[in-house]
């Protein structure tokens, strides 16, 4: 017999499953207008000057980003640039700093287990990527997560490149939903839905929150860290839901990694 535990993890399954959807297909119709357009400016262009105008547009896309299993968004744009070159010691540990409007939030990550996200986010940290930048999505049913990372402050934003699943099965055998439990104080990628689609957005796990073992968990929150997020979570959203941005504004002003 199904228990009302098991019920309620189905139907927040279920419910994020059709948001992605609907996601997936907004991007979708985004990218054909996009196209369409893309077309109608290389014909100009063409007719101008008399030369074929190709890839006008590449330059100025970015990566989709990546919602968590909270809702994990539409399918990823192709690679744009390569990930970075290993260049952290594989064996060590190492603190992402985050240093926030909200209050500074820790946490420790494990180059063992996870070597080539904490190299992006060593690279992409040591460039300033992370400063000034806001967490722009807070959940607080069914899953309850912070999530940040994003350039742009939207949800779509990324560093360029994608980089590879890392540590999925570290938080044990999904139940018969699919789901395994990403306890709070877990800091892991958010991805398109799709292996291999993690780019810089992330999210920070502030209770114990039920999802299928797709996103590369690769960090721990230190406690003070976790009362900071707790707080903000309290506070719940901007227009009073269940998924949004912060009532709390929560900007990185600074996001620094260091070897431990």
């Amino acid at each position: 017999m199904v228990t009302s535990d098991q019920r309620r993890r189905q139907l927040a399954r279920e419910k994020y499953e059709r948001q992605q959807k609907r996601r997936a297909e907004a991007r979708q119709k985004s990218r054909r207008r996009l196209a369409v357009i893309g077309a109608a400016v290389a014909v100009v262009v063409a007719t101008l000057v008399g030369l074929v105008a190709g890839g006008v547009f590449d330059k100025d896309k970015k990566d989709e980003a990546a919602d968590p299993a909270v809702t994990p968004s539409a399918s990823p744009t192709p690679q744009q640039s390569p990930s970075p070159a290993m260049a952290i010691d594989a064996k060590a540990k190492y603190t992402f700093d985050l240093k926030t409007s909200a209050g500074d939030v820790k946490f420790e990550m494990d180059a063992a287990k996870t070597p080539q996200t904490v190299n992006s986010f060593k690279s992409l940290a040591d460039k300033k990527f992370f400063d000034n930048t806001k967490c722009h999505r807070l959940t607080t049913s069914g899953i309850f997560v912070l999530q940040c990372g994003d350039p742009q402050g939207t949800g779509m934003g990324g560093p360029g490149y994608t980089i590879a699943d890392e540590n999925l099965d570290s938080l044990g055998k999904p139940d018969e939903t699919g789901q395994v439990v990403y306890p709070a104080g877990t800091v892991a990628m958010a991805n398109t839905g799709q292996p291999g689609s993690g780019g810089s957005q992330f999210f920070l796990v502030y209770k114990d929150s039920p999802l299928t073992p797709s996103y590369t968990p690769f960090g721990k929150i230190d406690a003070a860290g976790l009362k900071v997020l707790e707080e903000v979570a309290k506070a719940g959203t901007a227009d009073g839901g269940q998924d949004g941005a912060p009532k709390t504004p929560v900007t990185i002003e600074k996001g620094t990694v260091t070897q431990n």
